[in-house]
């Protein structure tokens, strides 16, 4: 794939397309077909030490998604959890959940590139991977190391409407065409993927637990704000207690997610891919 063409991409919903009604219990599936992802898409001229670019053109999702609860899973697996499928009603802008019309905000939860070494699509990573950041939506890009030859890009796991966190395990889960352009910076690269949206740009970070994903993150923010402004740590922590916001991407993977967000008016991209 040459960089610069714009790229549909098909793809299934998280659940391989195995719940078509509410009939359907999570605990018959296949999880080996379980959080797939489409590809893997080869990148002319990508090279592993460079930057693959990927921007989100457009998300087209079909008239119905799924949402579930899974037993031993999500935020509070702790609990005794029946499982529970509900088919959601998707009506042009807004989904209906239990008469309550909610505005949908279609995202890609899977992104990402091959590492160097193999990993299921799942996992999370510098590679990106099941990330479920709910705004990796239409008009942002995204900015992945590259690891192998050609990239070697997959997506997957489109939600009609997610929140972050995506507590329970499950969003609107749906299968989507994704329309993508792709672009390299050549010789640099982050040290995490980092999105950038209309205002501001977001290291997303993961850990084995909210706290390492929290640290890993902040880290990151602050090696970029000394790049930047050519401070010392010390001051460029400093500044990145005003400036640096942590949210969560998701709390239910092994690996949880989290993303440092600085404005754009604070910092320029050069210094998040160096």
């Amino acid at each position: 794939m040459e960089t610069g063409e714009l790229v549909t991409i098909e793809t299934e919903d998280a659940f391989g397309g195995q719940v078509r009604s509410e009939k359907d219990s999570v605990e018959t599936l296949d999880w080996s077909k379980v959080d797939g992802a489409t590809g893997p898409i080869y990148i002319e001229k990508a090279k592993p030490g460079d930057t693959l670019v990927v921007e989100i053109v457009d998300i087209k999702i079909p008239a119905k998604g799924v949402i579930a609860t899974v037993p031993k899973y999500g935020i509070l697996a702790e609990k005794e959890i029946k499982p529970l499928t509900k088919i959601i009603k998707i009506d042009e802008d807004h989904i209906e959940f239990e008469n309550i019309r909610l505005t949908t905000r279609p995202m890609i939860g899977t992104i990402g590139v091959t590492p160097e070494n193999e990993m299921p699509c799942g996992s999370l990573g510098a590679h990106g991977g099941n990330m479920d950041v709910k705004e990796l939506t239409v008009g942002t890009k995204v900015y992945l190391p590259v690891f192998v030859e050609g990239a070697l890009f997959g997506a997957g796991d489109v939600h009609a409407v997610q929140a972050d966190g995506e507590l329970c395990v499950s969003a609107i889960e749906v299968p989507a065409e994704i329309v993508v352009r792709f672009g390299l910076v050549r010789g640099k690269k982050p040290l995490w993927p980092v999105l950038e949206t209309e205002g501001s740009y977001a290291i997303l970070a993961c850990g084995e637990t909210l706290d390492e994903a929290a640290k890993c993150a902040t880290e990151a923010a602050v090696e970029a704000l000394m790049n930047e402004y050519h401070w010392s740590f010390e001051t460029a922590y400093m500044f990145a207690s005003l400036t640096v916001n942590l949210e969560i991407n998701q709390v239910v993977d092994p690996k949880k997610g989290v993303r440092a967000v600085i404005s754009k008016n604070l910092i320029a991209l050069d210094s998040l891919v160096v």
